[in-house]
């Protein structure tokens, strides 16, 4: 999370329907020669203390779990770089804008049993989003393929207990600076969807 508290002051609320809505991220836990990551679809529950997900068997972090450890959900959205020339005012340097939002709490194994209805949870979730569109449900799978997927694959829970986020959007310019470098932005950034950042930095 970026040190400058201007860009840390959006409430738990906006983070977690940020994260909700994302609904993809890295997850990192430490291991015994550095990091382990992996990156990650999750659903994230109405209350914001609990995220679901699942792991390939054979990842390093699902073998990590024969306890509960503590980990870390980083969860990204739109960036961009910002030029200093779009500003319009002298002494500035480059930067990039950006959102993130880091869920951090314990990260659990969960029975077999209950990886079927994760599964389906999870893909009506994303299926949804994509209406009109017929949602997918793994019925469509033969029962071959289905039990093999599921022979491959772990539940685990992430009971949340800490939510920090970073909106790095410009607030640390002045209004009109800062819509000068938006409007550049938004015609000529470079990143993860700029017009997206762009917007962001407009409603400040």
């Amino acid at each position: 999370m970026h040190p400058n508290p201007i860009y840390r002051k959006e409430g738990r609320d906006r983070n977690l329907v940020f994260a909700r809505d994302t609904g993809f991220g890295v997850l990192a836990i430490n291991g015994a020669e550095g990091p382990l990551m992996a990156h990650v679809p999750f659903i994230l529950n109405d209350a914001g203390d609990l995220a679901e997900l699942h792991l390939v068997r054979p990842n390093p972090i699902a073998r990590a779990l024969k306890t509960p450890q503590p980990v870390r959900l980083a969860v990204t959205g739109a960036d961009s770089y910002v030029s200093p020339d779009w500003y319009g005012i002298e002494d500035q340097v480059p930067t990039w804008n950006y959102v993130a939002v880091h869920l951090t709490g314990r990260l659990e194994l969960r029975p077999a049993e209950e990886l079927p209805d994760l599964l389906a949870r999870q893909s009506a979730i994303y299926e949804a989003r994509l209406a009109p569109k017929t949602p997918w449900k793994m019925d469509k799978m033969t029962p071959e393929a289905r039990d093999k997927m599921l022979r491959m694959i772990v539940p685990c829970q992430l009971r949340v207990t800490g939510v920090d986020g970073t909106w790095k959007l410009g607030q640390n310019k002045d209004a009109a600076v800062r819509l000068a470098a938006a409007e550049q932005m938004a015609a000529h950034g470079f990143g993860t969807d700029p017009a997206v950042m762009a917007a962001l930095m407009r409603g400040v």
